[in-house]
């Protein structure tokens, strides 16, 4: 993995002292969607919030490559001078993944949220369950790129204008933290900080998950967390996880679906506590 040296990937740290832990967002997140975890994490460590490109405050690019990504969030590890935990969520946990497999020595361990190291159908569908929605991400993309923004008056009008191709309010709150209003008053405009039109050619990609080098193993300790609810993580991924990731342990929990650490923070904070002890001894 190569990266350009003038690019960097946004970056804030929370807390002062402590083991190192980075995290990393999925699909239209950024790094302040961890903002409450990383707070309960800082009195022990200094916690890392990546933005990834296309998202946040991290330069656009010109596709959407997840061998791209994960040499940009090495060169941040790389500038810590020592190994990191490294906390991926979905598109976040297969750019972790790629790391682990690809620059092992940045790590000092793995956690991946709800995703894993295959690729996805088209149609999302994971069970043959008839009721299961095919994946609503191409679906978000055009409802985002149809606001009209030279129109748009308040953060609420934009709300409304997603709510038929986003049911969930959290989702629709999750993706409307990438709103911005440039400016105050009555002369701001408003953009997506998400690169839309790239994301939305590139969605293919990000169902993939490149071939690691042969015989490419991360032998650090992993955990795995998936919501109950979530088809991400299915029994039958588990075998390929072990095969990359020989020391796994998966937990999954209740209440929770893709997003995990929103819809159940307070145990999701707790179970990542209990590993990162275990692995800082």
């Amino acid at each position: 993995m190569t990266t350009d040296p003038e690019e960097r990937l946004h970056a804030r740290t929370v807390g002062e002292a402590g083991p190192r832990v980075v995290f990393v967002h999925g699909l239209f997140g950024q790094g302040k969607n961890w903002t409450t975890i990383a707070k309960g994490l800082s009195g022990r460590h200094r916690v890392t919030l990546l933005d990834l490109p296309n998202h946040g405050h991290s330069p656009w690019t010109e596709r959407v490559d997840y061998l791209d990504m994960a040499g940009l969030v090495a060169a941040e590890l790389e500038s810590f001078g020592e190994p990191a935990t490294l906390v991926g969520h979905s598109m976040g946990g297969k750019v972790g993944m790629q790391l682990a497999l690809r620059r092992p020595e940045l790590l000092r361990a793995l956690v991946v949220v709800d995703m894993a190291p295959v690729e996805y159908p088209v149609s999302g569908g994971r069970t043959d369950d008839p009721d299961e929605e095919a994946s609503p991400f191409a679906a978000f993309i055009a409802a985002m790129q149809a606001v009209d923004l030279d129109e748009l008056k308040t953060r609420d009008d934009a709300d409304a204008a997603l709510r038929e191709a986003v049911p969930s309010r959290m989702v629709r709150s999750f993706l409307l933290q990438s709103l911005v209003r440039d400016g105050v008053g009555a002369d701001g405009g408003w953009r997506w900080r998400l690169n839309l039109e790239l994301l939305g050619r590139d969605l293919e990609a990000l169902r993939g998950f490149p071939d690691p080098p042969p015989g490419a193993t991360f032998d650090g300790p992993v955990l795995w967390v998936a919501g109950a609810n979530s088809h991400y993580v299915l029994p039958q991924d588990r075998a390929r996880m072990d095969e990359l990731f020989p020391h796994t342990r998966l937990v999954k929990i209740k209440g929770a679906g893709h997003w995990v650490h929103s819809e159940q923070p307070e145990v999701f904070l707790e179970t990542l506590r209990r590993f990162l002890e275990s692995v800082e001894g």
